[in-house]
């Protein structure tokens, strides 16, 4: 039997419901191992280990760590990731589900574009399913706090064919970087892409701004289908950049020439207050305007994404003004309320274009002074630490450094790559505790003021040292202001 005589083999084997492994250690007898290449490891390596538990089929790379006693089935496959994601929409029926399927990728607005999808799907009468950063959810399940944004490929797929088995019509993904990257995304068949924007993040694992773009590109450049629309910021210059080169595609921005680059959608902010905005919408021959809860221009750019979507998928300016509607996402901006009457907010952002935006939503609002407690995450991009020092020092009059996710860090150490960009800030505090920095921070607030605690937003726990400790802001800035 030849290579791809062999590969159509056991892709029907697995078709029929034979078991395929990752994990060497999970191996039973007759299945199917794939050895998959890491970042530390070679899974090339655990071949052996596989073959000993009784594999009868084995998915690499080369046959390196192959014996030669082997009565095993050794298939060699250019890429085994992506291997992995054809065996794994063989052995669930994937292209069988008949599900739109939405991915979101980004590095800021991934978790609030894909809440107002379900929001605008759902009331139109769509069931919606959603895999993202805050939790993996559909009608009649719920999994808080997941652990990756983008599941491994094999859980993904699996996911798919448990929400088509509860009637999910439509689902929404948000697609992480290390997702793309990674193939996590494999064999999977997106209808529609959305793209709102690439600033620095994760550049601890990239490497650089270009291999970063790179994997973002990979949504529309290189996963399935082909002819799938693409959503794209017009605003963002990497983005611009995949516009002007992808089509189908539906441009939208706040600055939109919409000139050459297909049908766009061109949004303008006619007010911005603490009680929301008002936009007006243009698209083609149509005219709209839109009122929203939503504060600061950041969510006008998140507004017009999930609206360029709405209408790629064939709704109506009618159908758009469901968002109206649409309060907000748990840990982005969101309000702690409380009985002394203080502006305090927790958001989410931990990049330094996040914190950008956030505050210079703050900033256009009638606020006295303006506060922020935030830290960085350990284990991550060290070269954007002093940055999001620069981005709170240019709206801050309070500034407390603090931790956030340290993980193996020291989190002094990582206060000290923030402090050269908060030389120029007015007023700096510095606290490691968390709970203490919240407390010193909202000490000083005085009517008038607003109170910003960055970095954390959704997340209920602090990662420490390996360990993971419960804590959330939203809960300690309620007890705190009791």
């Amino acid at each position: 039997m030849d290579k791809a005589s062999a590969w159509e083999d056991l892709l029907d084997k697995v078709a029929s419901g034979l078991m395929v492994r990752t994990d060497s250690r999970q191996v039973r007898p007759g299945e199917v191992f794939v050895a998959m290449p890491g970042r530390l490891a070679d899974g090339s390596c655990y071949v052996p280990d596989a073959l000993g538990r009784g594999a009868a089929f084995v998915v690499a790379r080369s046959d390196a760590h192959w014996p030669v006693a082997a009565k095993a089935k050794l298939i060699l496959h250019p890429n085994p990731r992506a291997a992995l994601g054809e065996l794994a929409a063989a052995y669930f029926q994937t292209a069988r589900h008949a599900m739109t399927l939405i991915g979101v990728t980004g590095t800021n607005g991934k978790t609030t574009v894909s809440y107002m999808l379900e929001h605008l799907l759902g009331a139109a009468g769509r069931k919606v399913g959603v895999l993202g950063t805050v939790n993996y959810r559909w009608p009649g399940f719920f999994l808080e706090s997941p652990p990756l944004t983008t599941p491994d490929c094999w859980q993904t797929h699996d996911l798919m064919s448990n929400m088509a088995a509860s009637g999910v019509d439509t689902v929404v993904m948000e697609v992480s970087s290390h997702a793309l990257d990674q193939d996590r995304v494999a064999g999977l068949d997106f209808n529609l892409a959305v793209i709102t924007n690439v600033t620095q993040d994760h550049l601890d694992y990239h490497g650089n701004m270009d291999a970063y773009f790179k994997a973002k590109s990979r949504l529309f450049h290189h996963v399935p289908f082909e002819d799938k629309i693409g959503v794209i910021n017009w605003d963002d210059p990497y983005c611009r950049i995949i516009l002007s080169k992808y089509a189908p595609a539906v441009g939208f921005g706040l600055t939109y020439t919409n000139l050459g680059e297909g049908p766009g959608l061109v949004g303008s902010v006619l007010s911005c207050t603490g009680k929301g905005l008002r936009l007006a919408m243009a698209f083609g021959d149509q005219r709209w305007e839109l009122n929203s809860p939503l504060v600061g221009r950041h969510n006008a750019s998140n507004l017009l994404a999930a609206q360029a979507a709405g209408l790629a998928l064939g709704l109506k300016p009618k159908k758009l003004l469901a968002l109206k509607d649409f309060k907000g996402v748990p840990g982005r901006l969101e309000r702690v309320e409380n009985a002394r009457g203080l502006d305090v907010f927790v958001d989410y952002a931990h990049t330094p274009d996040a914190l950008e935006n956030v505050l210079s939503a703050l900033d256009e609002l009638d606020f006295n002074r303006i506060i922020v407690v935030f830290g960085c995450g350990g284990n991550r991009d060290r070269t954007k630490r002093p940055l999001m020092g620069e981005a709170v020092c240019r709206y801050a009059d309070l500034a407390v450094l603090t931790s956030d996710n340290p993980r193996d860090e020291d989190p002094r150490a990582i206060m000290a790559d923030v402090r050269p960009g908060l030389s120029g800030c007015a007023r700096v505090l510095e606290e490691p505790d968390r709970r203490v920095a919240i407390k010193l921070a909202v000490d000083a607030m005085r009517k008038g003021d607003v109170l910003l605690i960055a970095g954390k937003g959704h997340e209920s726990c602090q990662e420490i040292c390996g360990q993971k400790y419960l804590f959330s802001d939203i809960a300690v800035a309620r007890e705190i202001l009791g």
